[in-house]
């Protein structure tokens, strides 16, 4: 039967919060939010209800390398022990690397995130996800600068995403390239044929997110150069296209709305202006910038210039945890000009305008899906969304869908 539930707070996000409010939940969606009046509501006291988060960028497979690698002061410096950190697990399906991607998916839950957007190499994740019923963008990652045949690479990979297809699933798959440093112009303009080959695919890259790869990118030196030749990556028919990295790509025709930027730390004026003209979203992931030695993004930028941004932990690898109330805590600190009610909104509807999923999640309204959580607010809290973005524990997180029905 159809449950009112009603809160000293509820944020819609697509409009102001809500004091005294409640919400509507029948079979599993949204039926109606309101204020005041609420009789016969289970009423869940002080706290604000507001939609489930959506962690835009994170690496599930690499769950079992938490604490494996130290924060750097450099990103190249951080790459190197990862690589070498990885070639430790020779086997993909290694159940160590299975229970920690099964445990960071049921972490990430405990802290209100209700869809992801996930990075993965080898696929691993795909039925891990859906075990879990935990809805989510699937980016098949190819990594080649220096690829014999792109177009069957891509055929390649296409041929192993059609195996982990589920017609109307949650979990969906598509495929993206990893960086402007580790993937051959070649290779990017293979995927981005496939992404036009299909409507309703949206792809991601690692973008403008080291001092290296503005290096790389503009001289084609320095130590992405390096580890290229040591790996026997190198294309010696490879040339510095000199400017930025998104000057790259687009030059590349790779950019557009469909693909989503990710970190951006380095992105200059021109670039994000560029950026907001095709409607692209940044995916930023402060705390891990932070951990890599890329530096804190500049959010305030991102902002003022009208960019789209999205929030993501990235992985354990180069964060604490998944709990994306604390990148918005982190966000709160490197951007304390922007209005809180700006972060929220992009750590749910941006990010999940972003993966396609916005007809279903991100915010509060009748017929999307009820993926709501409520957050205990403590007494003497009056700006709730600025409460919201100070860093929130996952003990005071409950699941609307977990309580009991009146």
């Amino acid at each position: 039967m159809p449950s009112r539930y009603r809160a000293e707070w509820v944020l819609p996000i697509a409009d102001d919060p809500i004091r005294d409010g409640w919400v509507d939940v029948d079979q599993g969606r949204i039926g109606g939010i309101g204020q005041g009046d609420s009789g016969g509501a289970i009423n869940l006291g002080r706290v604000a209800i507001l939609p489930s988060l959506v962690n835009a960028h994170t690496h599930l497979e690499l769950s079992h390398l938490r604490d494996a690698v130290a924060p750097t002061a450099r990103f190249i410096d951080w790459v190197r022990p990862l690589m070498a950190a990885r070639r430790t697990y020779a086997d993909p399906a290694d159940p160590r690397i299975l229970a920690a991607a099964r445990a960071a998916i049921v972490e990430a839950k405990m802290a209100g995130t209700g869809l992801f957007g996930d990075v993965s190499n080898t696929l691993v994740t795909v039925p891990l996800l859906r075990e879990a019923g935990m809805p989510a963008q699937v980016f098949y990652e190819l990594i080649g600068f220096n690829v014999p045949d792109a177009a069957e690479r891509v055929w390649q990979a296409r041929d192993v995403m059609a195996r982990q297809r589920v017609e109307g699933s949650d979990v969906r798959v598509a495929l993206a390239p990893h960086a402007p440093y580790s993937v051959s112009p070649a290779l990017f303009a293979a995927i981005r044929a496939d992404i036009d080959g299909d409507s309703d695919h949206i792809s991601t890259v690692h973008l403008a997110e080291s001092a290296e790869e503005l290096e790389f990118v503009r001289r084609g030196t320095g130590p992405w150069r390096v580890l290229l030749d040591e790996l026997g990556a190198w294309d010696a028919t490879w040339t510095a296209p000199g400017g930025s990295p998104v000057e790259y790509l687009l030059d590349l025709g790779f950019l557009d709305r469909r693909v989503l930027a990710v970190h951006g730390v380095q992105c200059t004026g021109d670039d994000l202006a560029r950026l907001r003209a095709l409607r692209i979203t940044i995916v930023s992931c402060p705390r891990s910038n932070r951990w890599v030695g890329a530096g804190s993004p500049p959010l305030e930028a991102f902002y003022a210039m009208g960019v789209s941004v999205a929030f993501g932990t990235d992985s354990l690898a180069s964060v604490g945890d998944l709990n994306l109330f604390g990148e918005l805590a982190e966000a709160r600190r490197i951007a304390p000009k922007v209005p809180a009610s700006h972060l929220l909104e992009s750590a749910t509807l941006c990010g999940a305008q972003a993966l396609g999923f916005a007809h279903e999640f991100g915010t509060i309204e009748a017929g999307k899906r009820a993926s709501l959580i409520a957050v205990r607010v403590p007494d003497g809290v009056t700006d709730v969304e600025e409460y919201l973005v100070s860093g929130i524990e996952p003990a005071a997180i409950t699941w609307l869908d977990d309580r009991p029905r009146a």
